[in-house]
């Protein structure tokens, strides 16, 4: 880079306006950077997720997860291949060698394990794959909390704020934990379903068959046309109890003759609990390669907004904000960063004694440092520990180059007698690899390739 030395010091308007240029699109590249604690890394792991409500785990093992894992077993490049099964639910996870695409890796599975289909269980889900996202981590956690029962709490934070929230730019999903939903339970009662001859088949078929909703067609009417809907779907534990199950001696069996009907709650199977009180939690998650800072602060920001629309005596709040140790480690290393270029200047101020040279460094090294994330901006990287840490480490580069070149000018003016004009232009010189520093040194020879040996010798 000794030309570019060289032109910068004979046309300084040229080098005023090449720093400015690379201050100005560097401080662009700065704030269009996302925030996040490690860089979006796609790890080749695939996950198959298959459930069969109600079965066994040996049987899940035997039916869904050995037969998974026949079909994957034959892709290439796979680097691990585990499982688990649980009751109701098959877990296969298909992890290949780092040179593998993620997305082909991905379509490959789902079609070795659409192959064998046919094969699982018939009640079986449709299985889920998809592949591994670091991203998908939740990076906020809110608390709603009231005095009412914990079904009307779960209404007020699914229908009203969880949709809010949603809508904030960078949320990819709002889960809800420890919050049970409205369900009507039918309770069967198994004397009075034999008096009536019935089984509980023959009721769960009775509300499955009538208890729907469908589209039931269109009516042209001259210039309008009106669409039709069936819509039989019960709403409240009345309308469910008055379902007909059958026909016995000319009169109706209904829901409500044999069983009682009842407007409660779906089964909990996750809780949380605030403060000693029962609360319902909103687990947030970014979409993949947003801002992680800027998604929790968005998120907050429509809080303020949420907590002047929630009806009273409910309270919103924040339980986790995985953001913090994100704004910590970022800030450390920034502090590293500025300190370094601070001490750099006090070095050079203090060895040699010049303010010039002082001035000149403390300039020199911010520039070098926000062109880079021009940079990282245009190559799609955020700031986070790994790249901050590498800046880090490249202000030391910086540093030594800054202090070595001042050095060896200063040397040139007071110890050879140059001029300042022709001292900058040679200095930049001793900055050149070792091997050129060899030739450098070496006595003067026509051919190259003798130089290098009598230097190497010489060395």
């Amino acid at each position: 880079m000794q030309w570019l030395a060289k032109i910068s010091v004979k046309r300084p308007v040229f080098a005023t306006v090449l720093i400015l240029f690379i201050t100005v699109i560097g401080a662009v590249g700065y704030f269009q950077l996302g925030i996040d604690r490690f860089p979006k890394v796609d790890f080749p792991t695939v996950a198959v997720v298959t459930r069969l409500p109600g079965a066994a785990p040996s049987e899940v093992e035997t039916e869904i997860t050995d037969k998974i894992e026949e079909a994957v077993n034959t892709i290439s490049g796979i680097d691990e291949l585990r499982s688990t099964s649980s009751e109701g639910v098959s877990q296969v996870f298909v992890t290949f060698t780092l040179d593998k695409d993620v997305d082909v890796a991905t379509e490959e599975v789902r079609d070795h394990v659409g192959r064998i289909l046919p094969l699982l269980p018939k009640d079986i889900d449709a299985p889920v794959i998809s592949k591994m996202d670091p991203d998908a981590t939740p990076i906020l956690y809110l608390s709603v909390n009231s005095d009412k029962p914990i079904r009307e709490v779960t209404e007020v934070a699914d229908r009203h704020i969880r949709r809010q929230i949603e809508n904030v730019p960078g949320v990819g999903q709002v889960l809800l934990l420890g919050g049970t939903k409205r369900q009507i339970n039918v309770w069967l009662d198994p004397i009075k379903l034999r008096a009536a001859g019935l089984s509980a088949g023959d009721v769960q078929r009775a509300i499955v068959t009538q208890n729907f909703t469908s589209p039931g067609g269109r009516v042209d009417t001259g210039p309008e046309q009106l669409t039709l809907r069936i819509h039989g779907r019960a709403q409240s534990a009345g309308e469910m109890g008055a379902l007909v199950v059958a026909q016995k001696d000319g009169h109706s069996i209904r829901v409500a003759d044999v069983g009682h009907v009842e407007d409660g709650q779906e089964e909990a199977d996750t809780a949380a609990i605030r403060d000693g009180v029962p609360a319902v939690l909103l687990s947030i998650r970014k979409q993949s390669g947003s801002n992680t800072v800027a998604v929790v602060d968005a998120v907050r920001a429509r809080m303020d907004e949420i907590k002047g629309s929630i009806p009273p005596r409910y309270s919103l709040s924040v339980v986790r904000d995985n953001s913090g140790t994100i704004r910590t480690s970022i800030d450390a290393v920034k502090e590293h960063l500025v300190l370094g270029g601070l001490f750099a200047a006090a070095v050079v101020l203090l060895f040699l004694g010049n303010l010039r040279s002082t001035l000149i460094a403390a300039i020199a090294i911010p520039v070098s440092i926000v062109g880079t994330f021009a940079l990282m901006w245009v190559e799609g990287f955020t700031l986070d520990t790994i790249t901050l840490l590498a800046l880090a480490l490249a202000v030391g580069i910086v540093i030594d180059d800054a202090i070595v070149v001042l050095e060896n000018i200063h040397r040139f003016i007071h110890e050879k007698g140059y001029k300042p004009f022709r001292a900058a232009i040679l200095a930049p010189k001793r900055l050149a690899s070792p091997f050129s520093r060899r030739r450098f040194r070496s006595s003067p020879c026509s051919s190259p390739s003798l130089s290098w040996g009598a230097s190497w010798g010489a060395s």
